[in-house]
């Protein structure tokens, strides 16, 4: 895979692993349904876990492309910062834009 298809790779994943937690209400996307919906506290710790997830295929695609540049504590605060400005849009949408979410019946 070329460098250029290997950034783009990431962020993508970066773009749909950041909202995942706001537009589902499995845990992790695959695991039960909560019944009441999702906390924010669920919300967040799949948002760190997706955000150490695609840090992890990062550095394994840089890793395959050659050989992995060192990082500072700078390196992960603005990548903690890209990833939580990557979820605003989910975020908006689940508590701006939706409001308190339904109970569902049946």
């Amino acid at each position: 895979m070329s460098q250029t298809a290997s950034v783009w790779l990431v962020l993508v994943v970066a773009v749909v692993a950041a909202n995942l937690p706001f537009v589902n209400e499995r845990l992790f996307a695959v695991g039960p349904r909560l019944r009441p919906a999702k906390v924010f506290g669920w919300r967040l710790l799949e948002l760190v876990v997706f955000a150490t997830l695609t840090w992890g295929l990062g550095s394994a695609l840089e890793a395959s492309i050659g050989q992995r540049a060192p990082q500072g504590w700078e390196f992960y605060a603005a990548g903690a910062c890209l990833f939580v400005t990557l979820a605003s849009p989910g975020f908006v949408w689940r508590y701006l834009r939706r409001g308190k979410p339904e109970a569902h019946h049946g």
